[in-house]
């Protein structure tokens, strides 16, 4: 296999094995992941604000009937946009 080709495998490779949660992901989107990964039902889902970051909390009821909350980050613009539009504001 040419040289090329090897790193281009390689990087497809990568970016394939890399978590779900280094993309961003809307709310509507981690819910059905965490339901699906933790084969449970969500119960609620909300977005929470702390400092410049956000984190998605998903509310799950298991089969075992264990209420569990999965915290997924969110890696969307609209936190970077939020960032900057802090720092331009005085007072």
């Amino acid at each position: 296999m040419k040289p090329r080709k090897l790193q281009k495998l390689c990087l497809i490779l990568l970016v394939l094995m890399m978590p779900v949660t280094a993309f961003a992901i809307s709310l509507s989107e981690a819910a059905e992941q965490a339901a699906r990964q933790n084969d449970a039902k969500v119960l609620s889902a909300r977005t929470v604000e702390n400092g410049n970051s956000r984190v998605h909390e998903i509310k799950l009821l298991t089969r075992d009937g264990v209420v569990k909350t999965v915290r997924i980050p969110d890696n969307s613009k609209k936190g970077e946009e939020g960032k900057k539009g802090k720092k331009g504001k005085k007072g």
